[in-house]
């Protein structure tokens, strides 16, 4: 009987070991090494490791292509019921998503996993710019678009440009007549600011917060958040504060495969879920240039099919190729 009993538990627990949702886990970052994928999955990586919420280091796959397109596609259409893989994304994927650019696959087609932090978009200018305000800056644009132009690490119909496009649409300016100059990076963007080649800068608040601490010469003007920042930018006034309706989160987070059960999904909501309650991975998250922002379940599910509907919107209002 006693040995009944450990045979038994022993086939118990190699059976559970090999089927349970968080054996040989794997996260799929949508892009090469070192990027904002990466960094998402690595984010899960030691959260979910050092809450003892999986036993082993998950494994990394970098799987590069259209912000995300090429591994949206690989989940749908080849790997939809893997219960131990989860995929990075970024509101950057969202956007892509609503412009028509992962194909024939829609924010209907995968299972939104969590949103883990976020960044925020901001619109800068030099320290003895003019512009005091999000006010001085839309006046001035609006009394004559020429004499200003925007630049960003972005292309027409990126998160930086979208930024800028409703920054030149709350002071009733058209995004056609809107002067904005696409560098390689932020980098590139905010040395062409310090250096008079361009006169507003709308990038992400975890860049520019890093550059001031860096002696950049920079003011920020608004942050696109629904209330102030913690942190070295609480004192940058919201859009809103300033009488102008525009938010631009920028989240990060996990979605899953489309045929993934509804057992292993909520497994791993559940261990989100106590990851994202711990003291150490707030600090994580700090570490890796991102605010709170913590979002699963049916909440998040709607949260991501109304923004990208949003994006939607834009996307035709602004005459983005690509937008359904």
């Amino acid at each position: 009987m006693k040995k009944l009993y450990c045979a038994l538990a022993l086939s118990l627990c190699v059976g559970a070991a090999v089927a349970g949702p968080f054996d040989k886990t794997e996260c799929i970052a949508g892009a090469k090494p070192g990027g904002g994928f990466d960094l998402t999955c690595r984010l899960a990586q030691s959260g979910l490791f050092d809450a003892h919420l999986i036993k082993d280091p998950m494994r990394i796959t970098y799987m590069p292509g259209g912000i995300g397109a090429v591994a949206y596609n690989a989940i749908v259409g080849q790997r939809s019921a893997e219960p131990n893989t989860i995929v990075a994304y970024s509101g950057g994927s969202l956007l892509n998503i609503a412009q028509g650019k992962f194909g024939k696959y829609t924010e209907s087609d995968v299972r939104w996993l969590s949103i883990v932090g976020a960044d925020y978009g901001v619109v800068a200018v030099r320290k003895d710019s003019p512009y005091k305000s999000l006010k001085d800056l839309a006046t001035a644009l609006k009394a004559d678009p020429s004499k200003i132009v925007f630049g960003a690490g972005g292309t027409v119909g990126s998160q930086d440009w979208m930024k800028a496009a409703l920054t030149a649409k709350i002071a009733g300016v058209s995004h056609k007549t809107m002067r904005f100059v696409a560098f390689e990076g932020g980098g590139e963007a905010m040395s062409a600011l310090q250096g008079g080649h361009v006169q507003v800068y709308s990038g992400d608040a975890s860049e520019l917060s890093s550059q001031m601490k860096a002696g950049a010469n920079v003011r920020l003007l608004a942050v696109f958040a629904d209330k102030r920042l913690p942190g070295d930018l609480a004192e940058v006034p919201t859009a809103k504060e300033q009488g102008y309706d525009v938010e631009w989160p920028i989240v990060r987070g996990f979605y899953m495969g489309p045929k993934v059960s509804d057992a292993d999904f909520n497994a791993w909501t559940e261990a989100f879920n106590k990851m994202m309650r711990t003291p150490e991975f707030a600090k994580l998250r700090e570490e890796r240039g991102m605010y709170p922002f913590s979002m699963t379940g049916p909440m998040l599910d709607t949260y991501i099919k109304r923004y990208v509907q949003q994006y939607r919107k834009l996307a035709e209002e602004f005459g983005l190729v690509g937008a359904k």
